[in-house]
């Protein structure tokens, strides 16, 4: 019989919940792209969708990458560290270097992939402000969300970053240079227990479990899908030019043909495949008809349930549906189980 190798980990829940509850830690470093230059924010202003230029130093903005059908190739946070001085943020920095080679025609840039020079730890949870409180030189009380800002701790130079992939209200990221982050793992290890906080340790914790409870997308979810079609639609720069544009807005003046959804299933010991993990993903059916594909299914702490994502038809599913993936009772619910 199939086990569900979540509901059972105590190690897994341990790590989540601590998260939700206190705060839970981990190293985990993005890719890293750099771009500078005199034309680096008009040039990231046309290959991302939502408006970067407009950016403050110090600021950052999370946005798509389209190509020219207005399919999603990257979902991405833009940071404006300088004037003319940027750093993206990325799981696929070989082929944005390569997008970036295609598209720089004329634009006076220059990129580099810095990830090499750079770890990041996450500090995620109520507690977080405390802890990061308790390490830097100067206090983050009145940092915004999403701004970047240099700091020390103890000695060494870091960025704090205010910013999370976990849905929590208070989360920050700390940026260090690769040769010490051995230092602030040390120094979160020492502050950790004052504030019941724990270290992360397992991957499907830090990209699967909390970011799906938040209704986060991991870019797999993203493939072969348009912004229209899974809520990405917010904040997108329809009055500047940016790649897929034209498209984009045919599909708009059209209607989207498919929505993301969430979905909960009570059974605990299931077997459900989601895009997330290769392949098609799960069919979903209503009726005996298919209506949509599960993108992705993982489970949900705070809910005590399975919870996933599934791609369907545009107005075939709606909330509080009961529809059948692979011989299970599904639920439709809102996308966010926090």
């Amino acid at each position: 019989m199939y086990k569900n190798i979540y509901k059972y980990d105590d190690m897994k829940r341990s790590e989540h919940m601590a998260v939700r509850t206190t705060a839970g830690w981990y190293l985990w470093t993005h890719e890293l792209m750099e771009v500078r230059g005199t034309d680096a924010a008009a040039f990231l202003d046309y290959v991302c969708a939502n408006p970067i230029a407009n950016l403050a130093v110090g600021r950052e903005r999370y946005t798509t990458m389209l190509d020219e059908s207005a399919e999603i190739i990257d979902d991405v946070v833009v940071f404006r560290m300088a004037e003319e001085l940027f750093w993206v943020s990325t799981l696929f920095v070989n082929a944005m270097k390569g997008w970036f080679d295609t598209h720089k025609g004329s634009y006076q840039i220059e990129y580099e992939n810095i990830t090499p020079k750079w770890h990041m730890f996450a500090v995620q949870g109520p507690r977080s402000r405390d802890i990061i409180n308790a390490l830097v030189a100067e206090p983050v009380d009145d940092q915004r969300f999403f701004s970047i800002r240099d700091n020390r701790i103890g000695e060494l130079p870091v960025k704090i970053n205010r910013a999370g992939f976990t849905g929590e209200k208070l989360g920050y990221e700390i940026y260090v240079a690769a040769d010490q982050a051995d230092a602030i793992e040390h120094a979160l290890n020492e502050v950790s227990p004052k504030f019941d906080a724990r270290q992360v340790t397992e991957f499907q914790v830090m990209a699967w479990t909390l970011p799906t409870e938040a209704g986060f997308y991991y870019m797999r979810d993203l493939r072969h899908t348009n912004p229209l079609e899974v809520g990405l639609d917010r904040g997108i720069g329809w009055d500047k030019d940016f790649i897929g544009k034209d498209a984009l807005l045919k599909i708009r003046e059209k209607g989207p043909a498919r929505e993301m959804v969430g979905f909960t299933v009570e059974e605990a010991d299931i077997h459900i495949n989601g895009k997330h993990l290769g392949g098609p993903g799960e069919a979903v059916c209503v009726d005996g008809e298919e209506v949509g594909r599960v993108s992705k299914i993982v489970y949900g702490y705070v809910k005590d349930t399975n919870i996933g994502y599934i791609l369907a038809k545009k107005g075939s599913l709606k909330v509080g549906d009961h529809v059948s993936i692979h011989g299970h009772e599904a639920v439709i619910t809102e996308k966010s189980f926090l």
